[in-house]
């Protein structure tokens, strides 16, 4: 139940309907007291309505799954006291004719009742079209802070992305300095290289040289006389 109050209107409500429920009957069979007793049913048919309508307050600060369900219950419980109306017409055909003293008052609650359901139906639709557009309401206020947060995490990307990007350049920079040593090595080894097979090309002269002198000198000394 949504609220102690409503609990105790719903209990009064079931207690008057248990003793409407069989005053169609009563009024049928009794011929003497007819008259008190259109009169209790409907001094009770009259209390229903009010604790129906007591209900109906309640019902707008329902969670909406027991209001659902209860606004049903209440068009039944309408729909239940239009049949009880009908039934204590039919016990009597006198209480049928128009222009009879009781003919208004059934016609007043047949009215009041047609309207009691009218504007049911009219709150019941109104409570679900609130409910509907508060779960849209909540849906976007998601939307937005799945966007929000969508925009935060795009913006981290992108600013690693940044700086992943100058890493890169760093690192592009540092191979391209790293060529240009390996190109000055390499000149320099090239460099080295026609150094050594000209100094080994002068020292081969220079023994060849020294290997003439001495063969000169030997020559010179001990062969010729």
């Amino acid at each position: 139940m949504s609220s102690e109050e409503f609990e105790k209107m719903h209990d009064i409500y079931k207690s008057l309907y248990d003793e409407l429920k069989v005053m169609p009957e009563r009024i049928s069979r009794c011929h003497g007291e007819r008259k008190r007793l259109v009169r209790d049913f409907d001094e009770k048919l009259g209390e229903a309505e009010e604790m129906l309508q007591g209900m109906d307050k309640e019902l707008v600060v329902a969670p909406s799954s027991f209001r659902n369900a209860m606004s049903t219950k209440l068009r039944l419980y309408r729909r239940d006291l239009g049949k009880l109306q009908r039934d204590i017409k039919s016990s009597d055909p006198i209480l049928g004719l128009s222009g009879r003293p009781g003919d208004n008052t059934y016609s007043i609650y047949a009215s009041q009742n047609e309207q009691s359901t009218q504007a049911q139906s009219q709150r019941a639709l109104l409570l679900q079209g609130t409910e509907s557009l508060h779960r849209a309401t909540q849906s976007i206020e998601r939307s937005q802070r799945v966007a929000v947060e969508t925009e935060h995490i795009g913006t981290d990307v992108i600013e690693e992305l940044g700086e992943q990007r100058e890493q890169l350049d760093r690192t592009r920079d540092r191979l391209v300095h790293t060529g240009e040593n390996l190109s000055r090595s390499r000149r320099i080894l090239r460099s080295m290289s026609r150094r050594i097979v000209t100094n080994k090309l002068l020292l081969s002269v220079i023994i060849l040289m020294e290997l003439a002198v001495l063969g000169a000198v030997v020559y010179l000394k001990f062969f010729r006389h």
